[in-house]
């Protein structure tokens, strides 16, 4: 037998294009923690991802990977699970991508409850391109396209991923790698849609929202003895975002996944079937014409 594979192991030898101090690194870390405490074979991994600074993961591991198009990241990584739920898909993306262009995705791959795990690195900023309001920007955040102060209330990840539906609920922070790779190891080894929102600081265009500032804010939602099975305590958590700002497990419950309920799959992979249609398979289709 071939030894456990160790964070490193997952390196795909491209060297990181982000900011220095960028919060994405400690989530690559964190990615790279969780696939190593999981033994995955890189073979059977997939990451997809959309558009931003935070998309670009993909090419800095050794897996399967798809840079994809903006807001267009759940709908790729559904397509990628449903041709094949043998593997473990991860999708990757930021609060521009995922809780702005591709917010309706969001809702309805976490109503589906596809067998799929997401991590968004929420910086509260367009990093991208160049330091814009987001939808997960604070009221009153001066940006270059909110000189005055943002004046649209911010979007709630947490609380609207109970609200659609999704079965593992989590946080975490980039100033903590290991806790963070914690979350999204459990995220993928849970059965369901899985949402790791991460607080990921960046250090170039929001000076507002700083490493420094969640640290003074954050506590873990293990030391305060939250009950993760109850969304109603899970929802009351959600709102907290102030002076005390939640991380860790909000919620996680146990619900027949898609792939589970789909008729389609229950012959296997797709993408592991042979092509064309057998003798029996043309009988059983005429017979439903009769």
């Amino acid at each position: 037998m071939s030894p456990p594979l160790e964070p490193k192991d997952y390196r795909s030898g491209i060297k990181p294009t982000w900011c220095p101090g960028c919060g994405d690194y400690a989530v690559l870390m964190g990615v790279q923690i969780a696939l190593s405490r999981l033994d995955l074979d890189p073979d059977d991994v997939f990451i997809v991802s959309g558009i931003g600074c935070s998309s670009n993961l993909p090419h800095f591991l050794r897996c399967y990977g798809l840079h994809g198009i903006h807001g267009r990241t759940l709908p790729i990584a559904t397509g990628a699970k449903l041709a094949n739920p043998d593997i473990t898909v991860i999708a990757v993306g930021g609060d521009g991508d995922g809780y702005g262009i591709g917010v309706g995705h969001f809702v309805h791959a976490m109503r589906r409850n596809v067998d799929i795990t997401y991590v968004t690195m929420d910086n509260q900023i367009y990093g991208l391109t160049t330091g814009q309001v987001s939808p997960t920007s604070m009221l009153g955040h001066r940006t270059k396209t909110t000189p005055g102060g943002n004046i649209e209330r911010p979007v709630n990840p947490i609380a609207l991923a109970l609200a659609a539906g999704a079965t593992y609920v989590s946080r975490g922070f980039s100033g903590d790698p290991k806790m963070l790779g914690e979350l999204i190891a459990k995220g993928i080894r849970h059965r369901g849609f899985s949402l790791v929102d991460v607080f990921s600081p960046c250090v170039t265009f929001n000076r507002l929202n700083t490493y420094d500032w969640f640290r003074q804010r954050v506590y873990d939602l293990k030391g305060v003895g939250h009950d993760a099975s109850s969304i109603d305590r899970a929802f009351e958590r959600a709102q907290e975002f102030g002076e005390k700002i939640p991380i860790g497990l909000f919620y996680q419950v146990l619900r027949p996944t898609y792939e589970e309920q789909d008729p389609v799959l229950r012959k296997g992979a797709p993408a592991k079937q042979k092509i064309g249609w057998s003798n029996s398979m043309k009988k059983e289709i005429l017979g439903e014409l009769q």
